[in-house]
């Protein structure tokens, strides 16, 4: 039997706790609602501290190349830039060799404000893997960027 003939057990026979989409999106939900009151007192959401962090990582990235990095929705990151432009943690900058592009840039105050968002979120990182050998939690981020390969429709 191949995949394509397999018996596909229904979501009742498999159970939630065994549905790793669900588990996944559970984990990122307490992860994010764990740095709600951190974000809230930067004046931060959890779409503006996604591109905040990406733009602390990865310099000018194109805005397309951004709503990838920070898996949102083209026209809800354009709106999280709109209000991180506004607060003076971000810049938008036409690129060089292409007038139509747009590259987005992290300002002197974006990156202060991710630099005191970071120790609560590498904290609730380890929280999460509290309990978890070190070649265990290896393992599984080796296995997330395995399955972020099978899926991904972009390079990056």
């Amino acid at each position: 039997m191949n995949e394509e003939t397999a018996i596909i057990p229904r979501l009742g026979e498999l159970g939630l706790a065994n549905f790793a989409p669900y588990l996944m999106n559970r984990i990122m939900g307490r992860y994010n609602a764990s740095l709600r009151d951190e974000m809230r007192s930067l004046g931060l959401t959890t779409s503006k501290m996604r591109a905040l962090a990406v733009l602390a990582v990865v310099e000018g990235p194109l805005i397309g190349e951004l709503a990838v990095y920070t898996v949102i929705e083209q026209s809800t990151l354009s709106r999280s830039l709109d209000q991180l432009e506004a607060d003076g943690l971000a810049r938008r900058e036409t690129d060089a060799n292409d007038s139509r592009a747009t590259r987005v840039y992290i300002t002197d105050a974006g990156r202060a404000a991710f630099e005191s968002l970071w120790p609560h979120m590498a904290a609730a990182q380890s929280r999460m893997f509290r309990g978890i050998p070190e070649d265990e939690r290896r393992a599984f981020v080796g296995t997330l960027q395995k399955m972020l390969a099978n899926i991904r429709k972009h390079e990056i």
